[in-house]
């Protein structure tokens, strides 16, 4: 089983930069307080990584 991650939006995106928003986008958040279960790659890592105030890892799994 490969490892997942779950991640949260905390974070509005108004008033952000577009990429911001793109990468809010591109891990399939657009809504405060969603949560997405994400495949734990370096991609998706590096994501996380340019919006740390928009979101936060909740949980890591596997």
């Amino acid at each position: 089983m490969a490892k997942t991650i779950v991640v949260k939006q905390i974070g509005s995106p108004i008033r952000r930069p577009e990429i911001q928003r793109k990468t809010l986008i591109g891990l399939g958040l657009n809504k405060m307080h969603k949560t997405r279960e994400l495949e734990d790659t370096p991609s998706i890592r590096g994501m996380i990584r340019k919006i740390p105030h928009l979101v936060e890892i909740v949980e890591e799994r596997g």
